[in-house]
């Protein structure tokens, strides 16, 4: 019932659409001349992609805001033709290309628009997804803990600390790689190297995590392949006590790093992306990978300690963990864990972080 309730606003602003295009005149002898007619079309198609993009943050959870985002403008445009069409056998009507890209413009300025929010609040639902089985089959197992390993060319500490600890389940909290780009053409030998990896653990019985950070983009692909993935706020392990997230979102204050969170995870990225030859992305991917070392300094060198704290305590009494951060840090229930650059992985055991 709530998700049939969900679908109520969008498929009541298509309808009305619809009864308004079956129409020869608008109701109330109301006249709308140019340019106001194309004001009209984006606006009501805004609020039909506004209406569709908050139906699917809470019906299809597993889908990336790239995908979502997506999948609407495609279904925004497609509406759009079909009455545009509808118009052409309607006395008084007619069916305009330009009524069309006003739609389509309409259905953009509404994913823009719904995502302003997200520039400088903690409610993050709309960027983030999960998919896979947030609860281990055993939780009296080891759950190694990896934070920013920042791998390149070698998986450093991976070997060692699978051999010296063959029955434990990871997770991972992103910045794997130094960056991670989820396209076929673009992964590099040690990712792949990687994903083979997890394969081995999973087959073996082994829980394994991927949380993703601020350095992967588009991976969700590879969700199969690991027993939870997901990205933004809401990791979480049913009934463990357990939860976290990247840390790259904490701290509200840093407007230009969440500008760039949106961007670089936008539907547009991801059509550019597609549409470049792969030498070509991977430069660009490199390109990334530098200016994310080097932008808003002032940011990453100071820890947000009442922002983290605040975070973590909106998810008391559970232990709330994040990487990110490239510090241990304490406060209240939270963790931001160590970074694991050299192979300095953590443990939760017993109810408790610690060093593996």
């Amino acid at each position: 019932m709530r998700f049939r309730g969900y679908w109520l606003l969008p498929l009541a602003l298509a309808g009305m659409i619809f009864w308004l295009s079956a129409q020869g005149h608008y109701p109330g002898g109301i006249e709308l001349p140019p340019p106001l007619d194309k004001a009209a079309h984006a606006s009501v198609y805004a609020l039909l992609a506004l209406a569709l993009d908050r139906t699917l943050r809470h019906t299809a959870t597993g889908l990336p805001l790239y995908r979502r985002h997506l999948w609407i403008l495609a279904a925004v445009a497609l509406y759009g033709a079909s009455d545009e069409l509808h118009q052409f056998f309607v006395p008084g009507r007619s069916c305009e290309f330009g009524d069309w890209l006003a739609d389509c413009f309409g259905g953009g300025l509404g994913l823009t628009l719904g995502s302003l929010h997200l520039l400088f609040t903690r409610r993050l639902g709309a960027l983030s997804w999960r998919r896979g089985a947030p609860r281990r089959s055993d939780p009296a197992r080891d759950l190694i803990l990896v934070a920013d390993p920042h791998w390149n060319a070698a998986l450093t500490g991976l070997e060692a600390a699978t051999a010296a600890h063959p029955e434990a389940d990871w997770l991972f909290l992103g910045d794997i790689f130094d960056v991670w780009v989820g396209f076929p053409g673009m992964e590099t030998e040690a990712q792949r190297a990687f994903l083979a990896w997890a394969d081995a653990r999973r087959a073996g019985g082994r829980w394994v995590g991927l949380w993703m950070g601020n350095r992967e983009y588009f991976l969700d692909r590879h969700a199969a392949r690991f027993d939870l993935m997901g990205e933004g706020i809401g990791g979480v392990l049913e009934g463990e006590g357990l939860a976290w997230e990247h840390g790259d979102l904490i701290n509200t204050a840093d407007r230009q790093y969440r500008l760039w969170n949106l961007v670089s995870r936008s539907g547009a990225l991801w059509l550019v992306f597609r549409l470049m030859p792969a030498g070509m992305a991977r430069k660009v991917s490199a390109w990334m990978e530098r200016k994310l070392r080097t932008t808003n300094a002032a940011y990453k060198l100071t820890f947000p300690r009442e922002a983290f704290r605040a975070a973590a305590q909106a998810h008391a009494p559970a232990t709330f963990l994040t990487g990110h951060f490239h510090t241990h840090e304490v406060e209240a229930n939270g963790i931001a864990l160590p970074w694991a650059h050299e192979g300095r992985f953590m443990v939760w055991r017993g109810g408790k972080v610690e060093e593996l």
